[in-house]
């Protein structure tokens, strides 16, 4: 059974043999069907998808792109057919996440509390891992999906969703600072600081700015866990640095902080993404999963 569009089955059977004849041959239909839908095709996409020889078809770079695409739709309705049909994949009720520890705080579990509301069959593993290690655990297969902070371009997986997160300093109510709209690094660098090791994708862009300042920085704390920085504020030792997930003003009674936007543009070089692997057909349950957390993020980042 063909679950794919008919232009797209067309396009993708021109593009295996290398000639309408032969593709209409395969698929046991006149070649001015053929013709016609891959012309359809390109008419609607805008752009050519072969080059044509008297010899034959070859993909032209947006054809080959779209071939990448119509193989996995392909082998996902392959999958999802036989699912379909024996009853296999209703096991699949896991999710496994690997994700960096900002995300770990708040919105990883909240998703995974709101998704268990409507699905209370699915159970979720949580790897808190450095931002390199929960990418890699998505393209080894070894989770179902990554949210984590990058910078640069990302190759190996599928970006769901990528967004900027500002940075903010996490202040002790009550400080010097707590009132202030935004802070620059010089602000931020008069008091004693909690820090992340080098290494981390926020500790790297803090150099670089501080660097650019012309600032030389001693932290009185270097740990790459969340916790012992929050007591570290809270117990009057300094500052430090988290990424601004967007609920941020509705914690300072509870934790006894409150958050003060670091305003400097190296920290809009870092993205909050949502990974999942390309070339691999996740379940219904990791898939499902995934479009609430992209929801969730992009949520966050619009308070």
């Amino acid at each position: 059974m063909q679950l794919l569009p008919v232009n797209l089955a067309y396009f993708l059977e021109v593009a295996r043999t290398g000639s309408v004849t032969e593709a209409a041959h395969a698929l046991n239909v006149a070649p001015s069907a053929i013709s016609r839908q891959v012309a359809k095709l390109e008419s609607g996409i805008g752009v050519p998808l072969f080059a044509r020889h008297p010899r034959g078809m070859t993909l032209t770079e947006a054809g080959s792109r779209l071939l990448a695409h119509a193989r996995r739709t392909e082998t996902e309705s392959t999958t999802l057919v036989e699912e379909l049909r024996t009853g296999r994949g209703a096991e699949a009720r896991s999710v496994a996440v690997a994700c960096s520890e900002g995300f770990a705080r708040r919105l990883v579990p909240r998703a995974i509390a709101d998704f268990r509301r409507a699905h209370p069959d699915v159970a979720f593993r949580v790897d808190v891992v450095a931002r390199q290690e929960a990418t890699r655990r998505v393209v080894e297969g070894l989770a179902d999906v990554a949210v984590t902070y990058t910078m640069g371009p990302q190759h190996d997986v599928r970006v769901e969703c990528a967004v900027v997160v500002p940075v903010a300093a996490i202040v002790p109510l009550g400080h010097a600072l707590a009132g202030r709209d935004r802070i620059g690094l010089a602000d931020l660098c008069a008091y004693p600081l909690a820090l992340a090791s080098p290494g981390t994708s926020q500790r790297e862009l803090f150099d670089i700015g501080a660097q650019l300042e012309g600032i030389t920085v001693r932290p009185a704390l270097v740990c790459d866990s969340l916790a012992p920085q929050y007591e570290f504020v809270r117990a009057g030792g300094g500052l430090a640095l988290v990424g601004d997930l967007g609920d941020m003003g509705q914690s300072a009674a509870t934790e006894g902080v409150t958050y003060v936007p670091v305003d400097h543009p190296v920290f809009r070089q870092r993205e909050a993404q949502v990974q999942t692997a390309t070339g691999r057909r996740p379940s219904w349950s990791a898939t499902q999963f995934t479009e609430l957390l992209v929801a969730s993020l992009r949520q966050d980042r619009s308070l």
